[in-house]
C-alpha cells in the first residue's frame, strides 16, 4: 500500500512538473522574448529595396546599402540611401539597448542641410522617409515595454503560429496595441496588426519571405499596408553577408555624413 501511494504521488508530482513547465512555455511574454532574443549573427549587411505604393498604384523606389552590428547589449543599424537622386546620401541610424527602459537614440543625416538631427522622443510617430514605417517601427520594442496576452494558436500561410496582443504600458505611446503571428519552431514574426489610438485598425505588417542564411532565420521580404490611407511599403533584401565583419566606425555621426563607399 505505502508502495502504491509513492508511486501514485511521484506520479502527481511529475505530471503538476510537466503541466507547470508547458504553461510557462506558453506565457505570452516567454514567446515575445524568444522572438526579441531570436540570433541573427554578430553583424550583417544587405542591399535594400524600398517600395513606395500609393493607391493609384504608382510605385518610387529608393536603393539603400544597410548595415548591423550586434555588440551584445545593444545592436547598432546603419542605412545609407543610394538612389534616387532626391535622397541620396541621406542616412539614418538606430541604436536598440537590451536594458529595459532605455529607449533606442536614432539619427538621421538629410545632405540638403548637411546637418545630422537626432530624432527625438516626440518623433518617434513620425513616417520614415514617406513610407509606412514609423521612426518607433524601426527600432526594437523591449518586450517589458507592453503588457502581452497570448491569444489563441491557429495556423497562418501553412505555420503553426502563437498569436499574441500587445498592449503597451505607456499611456500616449502611438498603438493602443498589436496583434502579431508568431511561428512557433522559428520565433519569427509573420504577421502583425497595429491599431491605432482608437483601437481601429490602422496598419498591417506582413512577412513575404525569409530564408536559413548560416543557420540563422532571416526575413528578407516585408511588406507594410496602410490600411487607413491604402499606401504600401515594400522592403526587399538582397546580397546579404552575415558575419562576414563590419568596421565600428561604419556606425558614426563621421560615416553619416560621408557616405557608404
Amino acid at each position: 500500500m505505502k508502495i502504491t501511494k509513492t508511486i501514485l504521488l511521484f506520479v502527481i508530482v511529475i505530471s503538476l512538473a510537466i503541466s507547470m513547465s508547458y504553461a510557462e512555455e506558453l506565457t505570452a511574454l516567454k514567446i515575445i522574448q524568444n522572438v526579441y532574443s531570436r540570433a541573427e549573427g554578430e553583424d550583417m549587411q544587405a542591399e535594400l529595396t524600398m517600395t513606395l505604393m500609393n493607391k493609384r498604384g504608382n510605385k518610387r523606389e529608393r536603393k539603400i546599402k544597410q548595415y548591423s552590428k550586434d555588440y551584445d547589449a545593444m545592436e547598432k543599424k546603419v542605412m545609407f540611401f543610394i538612389s534616387p537622386s532626391d535622397v541620396r546620401d541621406t542616412s539614418f541610424m538606430n541604436w536598440s539597448y537590451d536594458e529595459e527602459g532605455r529607449y533606442d537614440d536614432q539619427w538621421i543625416y538629410l545632405p540638403a542641410l548637411k546637418r545630422i538631427k537626432r530624432i527625438s522622443s516626440d518623433s518617434k510617430s513620425d513616417y520614415f522617409m514617406g513610407s509606412d514605417f514609423t521612426y518607433d517601427d524601426l527600432g526594437d520594442r523591449h518586450p517589458y515595454e507592453d503588457t502581452h496576452r497570448l491569444l489563441r494558436e491557429e495556423k497562418f500561410d501553412n505555420e503553426d503560429c502563437y498569436v499574441v496582443e500587445s498592449i503597451p504600458k505607456e499611456e500616449e505611446y502611438m498603438y493602443s496595441k498589436t496583434a502579431t503571428w508568431i511561428i512557433k519552431d522559428k520565433w519569427l514574426g509573420l504577421k502583425k496588426e497595429f491599431y491605432d489610438e482608437d483601437g481601429d485598425l490602422l496598419k498591417v505588417l506582413s512577412v513575404k519571405k525569409y530564408e536559413k542564411i548560416k543557420d540563422y532565420w532571416i526575413i528578407t521580404n516585408t511588406e507594410m499596408h496602410n490600411k487607413q490611407k491604402d499606401h504600401m511599403t515594400k522592403m526587399m533584401l538582397a546580397d546579404i553577408i552575415i558575419d562576414g565583419g563590419i568596421d565600428d566606425t561604419t556606425f558614426t555621426e563621421r560615416i553619416m555624413k560621408r557616405g557608404v563607399q
